[in-house]
């Protein structure tokens, strides 16, 4: 019997992941593009095959047009492969991502900037947090995380528990406190230790929408009686597997907060890609990363190129490498 410990797996570079995590889109863009791509040439029937088959993929009715624009402009009458789809797509895509896919640039003037983060609860709000925090200790930011989700137990202890894992104060008090109550306590500790960073985590139940409007309205009034410029980000949190319904969400958190930038998460291979796609035609806010595992550094600034490559099941030059 042979007691060598097996060796780990090597961990997938980041573009594998994000490739693997885009599976579902791509593998349904594969199946679907087989048969609507057969011996006839590219025809206005084919193209509303095509057409559909991008919408069928959550690409979005806007997207669709394009592609099907783009290729009834340099392919008309002639055979297509699913490499020729493909590559119209990803350059599509990228169009549309590039002017959204920025990173998250901290007002160096706010001491602390504050990132007031939002969203459904279950989308990995306080694990975005946790990585956010754990990227800015690493450039050499003070951090201090805030648990003004107060409805759930569980989510003031995972805000603990990342405290300890990346060093930072969290400002927490006991379940069903006044979340408004914790904001302001943390901005007091914040300024009085000169924090560069106060990130904070809120409730995210979209069935009491009324009570969820005045609770986070009441959080940013009272940030606002000690900096009138706060928040500074405010940060929804989107669960990539969520699909048409992450509209809505982003629809009724700008109601709801401001919305000023996004991140999503869940990458992983049930992800519904190309509602991010339908979500940047619509909204145009900053995506400013996304995350495709639970480690803690499975999180990474959003890639337009990338994305667009991963999400058209195209590859890339060194994918071995990347």
């Amino acid at each position: 019997m042979n007691d060598t410990p097996a060796s780990p797996e090597p961990k997938k570079g980041w573009f594998a992941q994000l490739k693997a995590g885009l599976s579902r889109t791509s593998d349904s863009l594969t199946e679907n593009l087989g048969g609507v791509l057969t011996k006839r040439k590219l025809d206005a029937e084919t193209l509303d095959e095509l057409e559909e088959v991008l919408i069928k993929a959550d690409l979005g009715v806007t997207m669709a047009d394009r592609v099907r624009e783009a290729l009834a402009h340099g392919c008309y009458d002639k055979r297509l492969t699913e490499d020729d789809v493909r590559a119209v797509l990803a350059e599509e895509v990228a169009r549309v991502l590039e002017p959204v896919a920025a990173p998250l640039m901290l007002d160096e003037n706010a001491k602390p900037h504050v990132i007031l983060v939002v969203g459904v609860n279950g989308t990995g709000k306080t694990t975005t947090i946790g990585k956010l925090a754990h990227q800015f200790a690493r450039n050499g930011k003070s951090v201090m995380l805030a648990a003004a989700d107060t409805f759930r137990a569980a989510a003031i202890d995972q805000l603990k528990i990342w405290g300890d894992r990346v060093g930072a104060e969290v400002v927490a008090q006991n379940v069903g406190s006044d979340p408004a109550g914790v904001a302001y306590e943390a901005l007091e500790r914040a300024k009085t230790h000169g924090a560069d960073v106060l990130l904070i985590d809120t409730a995210g139940r979209l069935q009491n929408k009324g009570d969820l409007m005045a609770e986070l309205a009441k959080i940013v009034r009272v940030l606002k009686k000690l900096d009138a410029n706060a928040p500074h980000t405010v940060m929804l949190v989107l669960d990539a597997t969520t699909g048409q319904n992450a509209i809505s969400q982003v629809q009724t958190f700008q109601e709801i907060a401001g919305v000023t930038n996004l991140v999503v998460t869940k990458l992983d291979g049930t992800a519904r890609g190309g509602i991010l796609v339908a979500i940047a035609e619509r909204f145009g806010l900053p995506i400013n990363a996304i995350g495709v595992g639970e480690g803690i550094e499975d999180f990474e600034p959003f890639d337009p190129h990338d994305f667009a490559r991963a999400i058209a099941g195209a590859g890339r030059e060194n994918d071995a490498a990347a």
